[in-house]
């Protein structure tokens, strides 16, 4: 799935992973999910990441490895918070370690230990390393930058991964895909006037039953989910266009402005207009 919520300062490669310079504006970034590897690593700022319905602290300087699949949600602290991001495509790198696909990747802050910190820092470093790369724009920066990524990786996979023992049984599996099946629809379909009743139709549930897997599975309802992407892309909008307010929500999906007002200043704190303004 693209990423929705980030703005792009670099091109995808063509080897099998992809390396953005983010910058996030501060508030809630709705939950997401994709089929590679996403490692952060907050240039600054503060944030918390969470994967799976837990809760995660990312200060500056540090990184988290989110797996393939997995959920997620960002909320920044900060009213601009820079990243960087990194995709990797586990396919794609089976070419150098045949059965990755069953390996279970994953690392925060948390899961740091007196006997992996050491691991834990010179990875670290490496971002930092890549980020002087970056900012340099060396003539080498593509052989720099791909050389950067690869070690990143093999340290994450030598110190903080493991093969899987214990598949996740059925319905915890079962529960994880029907959720990508629903963010996935909403993020295609956001712009549209999507109703309760078409996401409870895509998994084959009651409209009443599916309001109570999704809240106990997400910990908010579905329109409110749906609400704070459309929010997430109409601040997209107002950054990088010069198109009216009004119409900057309408074309999101918003149809109630009190509704779009109210789902924006409490994601964002601020008004439609000042971001505008800003720009």
């Amino acid at each position: 799935m693209p990423n929705a919520y980030y703005e792009s300062h670099r091109e995808p490669m063509e080897s099998g992973f992809r390396v953005t310079y983010v910058t996030a504006p501060g508030g809630y970034h709705p939950a997401h999910w994709h089929e590679e590897v996403e490692i952060l690593f907050h240039l600054n700022g503060d944030s918390d990441i969470t994967i799976d319905k837990k809760k995660y602290h990312l200060q500056a300087k540090h990184m988290i490895v989110i797996d393939s699949r997995q959920v997620h949600s960002t909320f920044t602290h900060d009213p601009a918070s820079m990243f960087i991001c990194i995709h990797i495509s586990k396919s794609y790198m089976e070419k150098y370690i045949p059965d990755l696909s069953l390996y279970q990747l994953g690392c925060t802050p948390e899961d740091v230990t007196d006997d992996n910190f050491q691991d834990y820092l010179d990875t670290c470093m490496l971002f930092q390393d890549l980020a002087k790369a970056y900012f340099r724009n060396p003539v080498t920066l593509t052989m720099e930058t791909e050389g950067y990524v690869l070690q990143i990786f093999a340290r994450i996979i030598l110190h903080f991964s493991h093969l899987q023992g214990a598949v996740p049984t059925g319905t915890d599996q079962l529960t994880a895909e029907r959720l990508r099946s629903v963010i996935s629809y909403v993020i295609a379909h956001y712009q549209e006037p999507v109703c309760v009743q078409d996401a409870a139709d895509l998994l084959g549930f009651s409209k009443e039953y599916f309001c109570r897997f999704f809240k106990k599975a997400m910990g908010v309802s579905f329109l409110q989910y749906l609400n704070e992407v459309r929010a997430a892309h109409v601040y997209q909008d107002l950054e990088n266009t010069d198109l009216p307010v009004a119409e900057v929500m309408e074309r999101n999906g918003f149809t109630n402005q009190k509704l779009f007002n109210r789902t924006f200043k409490e994601i964002y704190g601020c008004t439609p207009l000042s971001v505008k303004k800003k720009k």
